[in-house]
């Protein structure tokens, strides 16, 4: 189905207040069965909660990884074991410029003098483009994670972007993650076990201390909580 901007909006509106006390698992059911193959989902590779959440239901689902140039070995090493793991399709999207590219137009670390704008060359027009193909995508937000997503629905239409943003955790808690990732034996980035919570760009990546805010490690003291996609 192709979501015309009025019915997309009505489309999400009622699923919503339907589904809000849904399971991640119904959720997820109800966007396969509306959207078929016009469904994504988009992940960070900081663990394989939502990769295994999303192709329990939907074995062969497309998952989109934003491949900054920036990412730790790390990360792309969970990318690499998740695509080897679970029944997807991992689509890799790049910048239109290579880092090196980028430095040669708009000079040397422009993370760090104008993250807003790397941010936007790096994640949010790369996304942007890859999510054309699609009616509705998936994403792990979660209220508990920041000032930010308190407001996040379970469904909700994205105008921005034009389409369906389905958040099928949105109410799950820090607790509610762990129980599921340990007893389903889910992949995780192995730097989250140094501290990396919340896990990004390496450049603009910090460990978070015990106590801190998860995503406090982001962007540290530039003022910036989000990378622009969910905003």
């Amino acid at each position: 189905m192709n979501v015309a901007l009025e019915d997309g909006q009505a489309l999400a509106d009622r699923a919503s207040e339907e589904l809000e006390e849904a399971s991640a698992q119904e959720i997820i059911q109800w966007a396969a069965e509306t959207f078929g193959d016009r469904l994504c989902l988009t992940s960070s590779m900081a663990d394989a909660l939502m990769v295994d959440l999303v192709s329990g239901v939907k074995p062969g689902v497309d998952v989109i990884f934003l491949d900054t140039g920036y990412h730790f070995a790390e990360t792309i090493g969970t990318r690499d074991a998740v695509a080897q793991v679970y029944p997807i399709n991992l689509i890799n999207v790049t910048p239109l410029r290579t880092v090196e590219e980028q430095d040669r137009d708009l000079g040397p670390r422009l993370h760090g003098r104008n993250p807003n704008i790397c941010c936007y060359l790096r994640k949010v027009e790369p996304l942007q483009r890859a999510l054309e193909p699609y009616d509705a995508w998936v994403s792990g937000l979660r209220r508990d994670e920041a000032v930010t997503r308190r407001n996040v629905g379970v469904v909700q239409w994205d105008p921005r972007k034009k389409m369906v943003k389905v958040s099928p955790i949105a109410r799950w808690t820090q607790d509610d993650v762990d129980a599921y990732m340990e007893e389903n034996g889910v992949i995780v980035n192995p730097l989250q076990y140094d501290g990396y919570p919340s896990i990004g760009c390496a450049p603009c990546t910090r460990p978070v201390a015990e106590g801190e805010d998860p995503r406090s490690g982001r962007w540290a003291g530039m003022g910036k909580t989000e990378c622009g996609i969910h905003l």
